[in-house]
């Protein structure tokens, strides 16, 4: 199966899961956290603050990993990425991601502590709910 398929399927997933677990790596061991996950097809984005520990490590070793799926309210398949992030603060970028619950934590879409995680893929492992995998790769 191509890409082009695999790529439609992964998607779909992505648009209906926006929860996922970010495991950045904190001197030579994996690091997990849940963060919101936004996209726009494959492009992947995680919202952030400047000054968390996640930064920081990602600036050390921007490899990343990410689980997407199998959650309550969410779908039965499951997507695991990998690839590497850079820390962006592109204002346009920055307004498509902003939504009211960012208030919590920003004072809107120019706070200069709200970043975006952009996360480059490098190959996607895909298992639909039969429990076939499939895999993208970059």
């Amino acid at each position: 199966m191509d890409n082009k398929i695999i790529e439609q399927d992964i998607t779909k997933i992505l648009d209906h899961n926006k929860i996922c677990s970010l495991a950045t790596i904190e001197g030579n061991k994996p690091k997990q956290r849940y963060m919101m996950l936004y996209n726009e097809g494959l492009s992947i984005h995680l919202v952030s603050d400047r000054r968390t520990h996640k930064v920081e490590e990602l600036k050390n070793n921007p490899n990343v990993s990410l689980l997407i799926g199998y959650e309550i309210g969410g779908t039965k398949e499951v997507v695991v990425m990998e690839g590497t992030c850079s820390i962006c603060t592109d204002d346009n970028l920055k307004e498509r991601c902003w939504n009211d619950d960012l208030k919590e934590w920003f004072d809107g879409p120019r706070d200069p502590n709200y970043v975006i995680l952009d996360i480059q893929l490098a190959d996607i492992l895909y298992t639909d709910k039969d429990g076939k995998q499939r895999k993208w790769i970059s």
